[in-house]
């Protein structure tokens, strides 16, 4: 069960498409939604307050539409579109399973979703409701990343939780480089000098100046999300001003 001391009271998981589509190259894939809703599940029963933050890749990727020479603010917000329709595939799966969410977009949607307020968001998280946030931050050139770490701001988590494929940072790229080395911790300078490809230098910036630690682990491989914040197991990389000590879930 772990403690109810918990290190990290208020998190922001930022799921990426990628994620989302599984083993598939394309779409949603509903059983790796379903493995990672349970997960969800799990740790908000022990009270952890749980704000998402989705990319939306998997459907639609903004950058990669303008660098064929797509319009990037038209494509940005096909690429907005596209989080929203992960984050309502993630609502209907934790609903489901008995956890209240609530959907909240930074572009006005009314009928399908709330508009990101601040407040709202806030009073849903005291009330043990997950928020999802999509749509980025509802304005072109900014990546899902850098939405992520803005949420976690304004939210004020304890931390952000950059849920990926791979079990965390490396000092060279693993599937090219068999004798690629996982890092246990990294500091915001060091991702951001070594132009680390995790999350944008935007993103960094942001959870620097505002001390948010970032954790970067492995959310398909089962049952790590509960390790990393109910058991306080050190899963993953740490990026943060310094390293810490012991693990990261009980404090």
């Amino acid at each position: 069960m772990g403690c109810d001391n918990f290190r990290y009271k208020r998190i922001l998981l930022k799921l990426s498409g990628e994620v989302l589509a599984g083993d598939k190259s394309f779409g949603i894939d509903f059983d790796a939604v379903a493995k990672i809703s349970k997960e969800i599940v799990e740790v908000a029963q022990h009270g952890i307050q749980i704000a998402m933050v989705v990319g939306g890749g998997n459907i639609f990727r903004g950058s990669q539409a303008a660098a064929v020479g797509m319009d990037r603010p038209q494509a940005d917000y096909m690429g907005m579109l596209a989080t929203v329709i992960n984050a309502l595939a993630l609502q209907d799966n934790l609903e489901r399973l008995g956890l209240p969410t609530r959907v909240q977009t930074a572009v006005n949607m009314q009928e399908i979703a709330e508009p990101f307020i601040r407040r709202r968001a806030l009073r849903h998280l005291e009330k043990g409701r997950v928020v999802i946030f999509a749509a980025g931050t509802g304005s072109p050139y900014f990546s899902t990343d850098t939405a992520a770490s803005l949420r976690a701001a304004e939210v004020g988590a304890d931390c952000l939780l950059k849920a990926t494929k791979v079990e965390g940072i490396y000092d060279k790229d693993p599937m090219k480089y068999e004798d690629a080395k996982k890092l246990s911790f990294v500091t915001y300078l060091e991702a951001l000098s070594k132009q680390l490809k995790i999350m944008d230098a935007t993103a960094f910036s942001l959870c620097m100046e505002n001390s948010i630690p970032i954790i970067v682990f492995d959310i398909l491989q089962e049952g790590n999300l509960k390790r990393l914040l109910i058991d306080g197991e050190p899963i993953g990389t740490l990026v943060s001003a310094r390293g810490g000590s012991g693990g990261y879930g009980c404090g």
